[in-house]
């Protein structure tokens, strides 16, 4: 049975049929390592002389863009990162400066340690990180039965959890909102969605966001950690303008919750493909495929090529053989391709682009309660963990 979670994000589907092991992860900060591997071409570009600085981030409880945010506030140091990590792993990454004003030897905290590992001429894109390594812990698992798992080369590429917002899917929902000029309906999706995965303190709050009236009250008693809450809260009961108010968010985390809505998109995409039996491992004439370097072209009938799916965007062309599912998909959410040009807020706007189909996933060993393997950048453990262990509640098995 599909958990209601997963149903919640357009992930409808197992793709093996491997029967699992249950367990849990992330039962300690340790037992989810990741580390970001860079393309050797671009390793070999990093030197004691350049423009800009690059540092190796290494950190454990605090996300991505929240390590990022406290290093510009404390160093003025306008870093960007090339992949976006959680917080509830233990994550080595690279991130990049910006600028060439200056830069920093190291520094750290007790969540996160920055260190300068040389420079560049040009700052670094998210095209210069392959892929990520992971060393992931399965507790109380029933790993007799992983001699019988082959299947890691036939897994779908669907866009995982944290993409979603975890234990309160609503990221997609206020991308959504925003793409129909509901601003209103954004607020209140990101101050007020509860969901039952979510800590009861926390649905208290929200429960009592749901009334505009307990606004100023709320500006008072919001926990910390709802820190774009707080921002958004802060501007409604200044001004009372929803787009104001959402506009106050970084302008990076409103694209996140687009992209969020399109990931949603590709989800159920994938799910109705797989469900009306299109072969999706293996590309066919007339497909867009990756190459082996990871450049988007026709398919040739070469070895490594890996069927590509539609990401809808405004330039979203329904030429291919996914446009059944994607216009039905579409048609469901009562919304249009041209819909991702936002004339309200077009700096959120997206063309679109492609994913591929299917996990690429290398190097995969098991010891003992250890599961090790590489993906291609852009894919999550957590989907190939969820064909592992096919959890009953993912968010309760760590997800």
């Amino acid at each position: 049975m599909i958990p209601r979670i997963d149903h919640s994000i357009g992930i409808v589907v197992y793709s093996t049929n491997f029967a699992g092991i249950g367990g849990k992860i992330r039962t300690n900060p340790d037992d989810f390592f990741v580390s970001e591997i860079l393309d050797q071409r671009t390793l070999s570009k990093i030197s004691q002389t350049g423009n800009y600085a690059v540092y190796k981030l290494k950190k454990h409880g605090i996300d991505t863009n929240h390590a990022l945010s406290e290093i510009f506030k404390i160093h003025g140091l306008r870093l960007k990162a090339l992949g976006l990590k959680d917080a509830s792993a233990t994550t080595e990454q690279f991130v990049c400066d910006t600028s060439i004003s200056k830069s920093l030897d190291k520094f750290s905290t007790n969540r996160y340690e920055l260190l300068r590992i040389g420079f560049v001429l040009k700052p670094l894109t998210k095209k210069d990180m392959v892929g990520n390594h992971f060393k992931i812990k399965i507790q109380d698992a029933n790993f007799t039965k992983m001699v019988d798992f082959n299947e890691h080369e036939k897994i779908l590429n669907f866009v995982g959890y944290q993409r979603f917002g975890s234990k309160r899917p609503v990221t997609h929902l206020i991308g959504k909102a925003i793409l129909q000029n509901d601003f209103e309906l954004a607020v209140h999706l990101l101050l007020s969605f509860s969901s039952e995965y979510d800590s009861i303190e926390n649905n208290q709050v929200r429960k009592m966001l749901e009334d505009k009236s307990n606004y100023s009250k709320a500006l008072q008693e919001i926990p910390h950690q709802m820190d774009i809450e707080r921002m958004v809260l802060g501007e409604m009961v200044q001004h009372g303008d929803a787009l104001k108010a959402i506009r106050a968010i970084p302008l990076s985390l409103r694209r996140f919750f687009v992209q969020a809505f399109q990931s949603y998109i590709f989800n159920c995409t994938v799910s109705q493909a797989f469900e009306h039996g299109e072969e999706l491992f293996l590309p066919k004439e007339g497909d867009v495929c990756f190459d082996i370097k990871n450049n988007l072209g026709r398919y040739q009938n070469v070895p490594d090529q890996r069927l590509a799916i539609p990401l809808v965007g405004y330039a979203y062309s329904r030429t291919n053989r996914f446009d059944y599912q994607i216009s039905k998909v579409l048609e469901k959410e009562q919304i249009h391709a041209k819909d991702f040009f936002s004339k309200e807020m077009q700096e959120v706007s997206d063309e679109g682009g492609f994913r591929q189909a299917t996990i690429k996933c290398e190097s995969f060993s098991v010891n003992e309660s250890l599961v090790s393997f590489t993906l291609s950048r852009g894919s999550y453990a957590t989907i190939l963990l969820r064909e592992i262990m096919k959890p009953s509640n993912p968010i309760a098995a760590g997800f």
